[in-house]
């Protein structure tokens, strides 16, 4: 049976878009086909930096025969009524046949309708997928062109048995050509059936399965890394954006100056994972974060990398200059004066400031240290520090990063160690897979958080609904409940909350 490929070619689409438009344009397809009668044996979309690509195998080449037959008014109906059911199929009065019913004789219209060619419904229904593709953000980019796309775009290859399937979108018409990498490749290319396709961008340096793609850079940083005696900092979301990234990756290895190795590996982690797209690396004797970085390039170069390496390292310097800068800054005020700043940070327009929250919490803490045997006034400590690294520059720049510095600052100043872990632990567990406190201070604090946050947001009226939870007050529910079951806690909740409450 004949087979559909469809190439949507533009220019670089964002990486965090491209898996979600693959399945969008999959399923708007499928429903499409689906619902006109075209059944089929499988589909498979891929999703690359400048193409969404789909291939339906085993499509037939053109729709089944449709016999249909409608009941209408009895015989003895007002004219209105029938001349009504005459309209609506589109057929004579002559045309009708007469049914017997126990309610008496009824007209019946019996439409017969030939099936169209697959590939005549095919110029229809892609143009209209593509146009209810749901970006999440899109642009005109011709003038005169109202038609919106994730980037520009340059070409659609439609392809059904080896024919072009004839239709245009946003002034672009559907042919039988694509291009490979945009620099390790020349010219276009024609591909007519998806074998075909799938090996010719190969030849022309194109990965097209993301899958494969993210296979090949695990692998690379792997190996690269044990040349260096080195392993990877395992980072899935970053490898499957980087996937996202380079058509044809290739994997080098870059070093870190040793002026920043001094600022905390955290720190260092997350500016080259969020601004540079970079691998972090450790040494597997001592478990530290190494002075190597490994990077993805979407490029064959002939001096093996080195000025794309150097090129890196150049601009990593600056990345790592600002957050040594913001590193150093932030420890010159303590962290216990920066409390008095929350003040002017809003929690909530109804629930007040940062600093009137912080204040519940630490009474709150101190009441549940002493139901379950922690510290009282290590507890209070940490929860009256807790929020304060929200002030700070560091965090300012790297939010994912609250908690975490605010423990380096609180060692820094020579706050009791229990207090420095509550600080980084009493955001956990911060989903399914986080692990929950188990240090009775931290569990204080954690709770007294999450607990605060809960019962303040149902008193304002800001519930969580079947659509929406736009304070992950779901998250904090059970975030609560795995630090209760999971440490085994037991005490009287609800007069707890009832206090919260008043």
């Amino acid at each position: 049976m004949p087979d559909l490929l469809l190439e949507l070619f533009s220019e670089e689409i964002p990486a965090r878009m491209q898996a979600g438009a693959a399945k969008d344009f999959e399923r708007l397809m499928v429903g499409a086909l689906s619902d006109r009668g075209l059944l089929f044996e499988a589909a498979k979309a891929f999703s690359g930096p400048r193409r969404i690509t789909l291939a339906i195998t085993g499509l037939p080449a053109k729709q089944s025969d449709v016999r249909e037959e409608l009941k209408g008014p009895k015989v003895d109906a007002p004219p209105a009524a029938i001349e009504g059911f005459l309209k609506k199929t589109g057929l004579g009065k002559d045309q009708l046949t007469v049914q017997s019913t126990p309610k008496g004789d009824v007209y019946i219209a019996v439409i017969e309708r030939e099936g169209r060619e697959t590939a005549a419904v095919l110029a229809e229904i892609i143009p209209e997928a593509m146009a209810r593709l749901p970006w999440p953000k899109s642009m005109r980019w011709k003038p005169g062109v109202t038609t919106r796309w994730v980037r520009p775009l340059h070409s659609i290859l439609a392809s059904f048995d080896g024919e072009v399937v004839p239709f245009s979108f946003a002034g672009v018409s559907s042919g039988l050509h694509t291009r490979g990498h945009r620099f390790l490749s020349d010219g276009k290319i024609e591909a007519r059936r998806f074998d075909d396709y799938e090996q010719k961008l190969r030849a022309a340096h194109v990965i097209l399965d993301a899958e494969e793609r993210a296979a090949i850079i695990f692998e690379g940083v792997k190996q690269a890394a044990f040349v260096h005696g080195l392993e990877m900092i395992p980072d899935e979301g970053l490898l499957a954006e980087v996937s996202g990234l380079a058509e044809w990756p290739v994997v080098l290895i870059g070093a870190i100056e040793d002026q920043f190795m001094d600022v905390p590996a955290e720190i260092l982690q997350t500016s080259m994972r969020t601004h540079q797209k970079y691998f972090s690396l450790r040494d597997p004797k001592s478990g530290k974060m190494a002075n190597r970085f490994a990077l993805v390039a979407n490029m064959i170069a002939s001096d093996g990398g080195k000025e794309i390496v150097a090129g890196n390292e150049r601009v990593l310097r600056a990345r790592l200059s600002d957050a040594k800068f913001f590193w150093d800054e932030d420890r010159k005020i303590k962290l216990a004066d920066r409390v008095k700043a929350l003040e002017g940070i809003v929690f909530h327009a109804k629930l007040g400031t940062q600093a009137e929250r912080v204040q519940r919490i630490v009474a709150l803490a101190g009441q549940i240290a002493g139901k379950i045997g922690a510290d009282v006034e290590k507890s209070k400590r940490a929860a009256l520090l807790a929020k304060a690294d929200l002030t700070t520059g560091v965090v300012g720049e790297f939010p994912e990063l609250q908690g975490v510095m605010g423990r380096y600052y609180a060692l820094h100043d020579g706050e009791d160690a229990a207090v420095a872990d509550a600080i980084r632990d009493h955001y956990k567990p911060a989903g399914p897979s986080d692990a929950v406190p188990t240090d009775k201070v931290a569990i204080a604090v954690a709770l007294a958080d999450k607990l605060d946050a809960l019962v303040g947001f149902f008193i304002v009226g800001e519930k969580p609904t079947g659509s929406g939870d736009p304070f992950a007050l779901r998250r904090a529910a059970l975030g609560a409940l795995r630090i209760i079951v999971g440490n085994n806690i037991r005490f009287e909740l609800a007069a707890l909350l009832g206090g919260i409450a008043r």
